[in-house]
C-alpha cells in the first residue's frame, strides 16, 4: 500500500519524534508546564488551520464518501480535539480570547502556509497527503505513549495521551490512511513521488513543532533579538 511506502521512508523522521524530549517529557510526565502551555497555544492555532485543510478537501474532493471523511474530519478538529486544547488551557489559566490571539511563531508560520499552499494549489490527493502526517503521528505517539505504566493516569498529561491512543481517533488516522491509498492507487509514479514529498515535508515539520515548542522558540534562529 501507499501508506506502507511513506511509513518507510519516513521512519527515521518519525523515530525522533518519539526521541524528543518533549514527547518523551509527556510520557513520563517530567515535561515542564511552561513548554507544555506554549505548545497548546501554539497548537491551538494550528488546529485553525487545520480545520482549514479540511475544509478545502472537501471543497475538492470528487466523491461524497471523500468529501464525508474531510467534513467528518472537521468536525472531529473543530468539536474534540480543539475542546482539549481549551481544556488545558483552563488548567493552565489560558482565556479562550488569549488562545485565539496567540502570537504564531514561525515555525507555526511554515507549517500552515506550507499545508494551505498545497492544498490550495492541488486535489484532494495533495489535500490528504498535507493532513495525514500529523494525524497519523499523533496516533503512533499516542498510542507508545499509553504503553508507558501509568501514563495515561498522569493527572495533567494523561488526558492528553488518552485522546490520540483512543480508539476514536485511531479510528480517524485509519481512515485518513484508507483515503490517502486509494487516491494515490491510480496515480502514475511522478504523483506519487509528489505526494510523497509533501508527506515527508510535513512530516520534518512535525519534528520541528515538537523542538519548537520544547524550547519556546518564536524563531528558527537562535537570537534574542529574534525571540525578544
Amino acid at each position: 500500500m501507499f501508506t506502507d511506502r511513506l511509513y518507510n521512508h519516513a521512519k527515521p523522521i518519525w523515530d525522533a519524534y518519539l526521541e524528543h524530549p518533549f514527547v518523551m517529557g509527556i510520557g513520563d510526565g517530567s515535561l515542564e508546564l511552561e513548554k507544555f502551555k506554549f505548545f497548546m497555544e501554539q497548537d491551538y492555532l494550528y488546529l485553525i488551520d487545520y480545520c482549514r485543510v479540511f475544509a478545502l478537501g472537501s471543497v475538492k474532493a470528487t466523491r461524497l464518501d471523500s468529501m464525508a471523511m474531510f467534513a467528518d474530519l472537521l468536525h472531529s478538529t473543530l468539536n474534540e480535539e480543539m475542546d482539549l486544547h481549551r481544556n488545558y488551557a483552563g488548567k493552565l489559566g489560558i482565556s479562550k480570547q488569549a488562545l485565539e490571539n496567540t502570537t504564531p511563531s514561525s515555525t507555526l508560520l511554515a507549517y500552515t502556509s506550507y499545508m494551505l499552499n498545497k492544498a490550495h494549489q492541488g486535489s484532494e490527493a495533495e489535500v490528504a497527503a498535507c493532513v495525514l502526517a500529523c494525524t497519523w503521528s499523533y496516533n503512533v505517539i499516542g498510542q507508545t505513549l499509553n504503553e508507558n505504566e501509568g501514563a495515561s493516569d498522569h493527572e495533567f498529561y494523561g488526558d492528553w495521551i488518552k485522546m490520540y491512543a483512543s480508539d476514536e481517533f485511531t479510528e480517524l488516522a485509519e481512515s485518513m490512511k484508507n483515503l490517502m491509498n486509494e487516491l494515490a492507487d491510480d496515480k502514475p509514479e511522478r504523483e506519487k513521488a509528489h505526494l510523497e514529498e509533501i508527506f515527508l515535508h510535513t512530516s520534518k515539520l512535525e519534528y520541528l513543532f515538537w523542538d519548537m515548542a520544547y524550547h519556546k522558540k518564536m524563531w528558527l534562529e537562535n537570537s534574542n533579538l529574534l525571540n525578544s
